[in-house]
């Protein structure tokens, strides 16, 4: 019995290392704004970068429009403070992805 039990738990820990082996860095290029406007702003006359900072204020999260794809951005603090400077314009995003949502290891002004 204690074999059996020892057996299934490193058969859990192997399928848990296996999947954080698999998690690989991908890299996207987008625009950065905000999951709640995502590619359409909505505050009048206000360009994309304000409506993006502003909109992040009010505690959307960060995002990058991929095309017609939002991604929701997760960051540390430092890696926000890139996104702020980079609210509406190109960006250049790196991290691994799950889903729609982005955890961001780097960020760099796209081309």
């Amino acid at each position: 019995m204690k074999i059996t039990t020892l057996s299934s738990a490193l058969a859990i820990v192997g399928i848990l290392s296996a999947g954080v082996a698999s998690a690989q860095t991908t890299t996207l290029n987008g625009v950065v704004s905000d999951q709640m406007c995502g590619a359409h702003h909505m505050m009048a006359g206000a360009s994309a970068q304000k409506c993006t900072r502003e909109c992040v204020g009010m505690g959307s999260p960060y995002a990058l429009i991929v095309g017609d794809k939002v991604y929701t951005l997760q960051a540390n603090a430092e890696v926000k403070k890139e996104l702020y400077a980079l609210a509406g314009a190109s960006a250049v995003v790196k991290g691994t992805v799950s889903g729609m949502t982005m955890q961001v290891v780097s960020v760099a002004a796209g081309k």
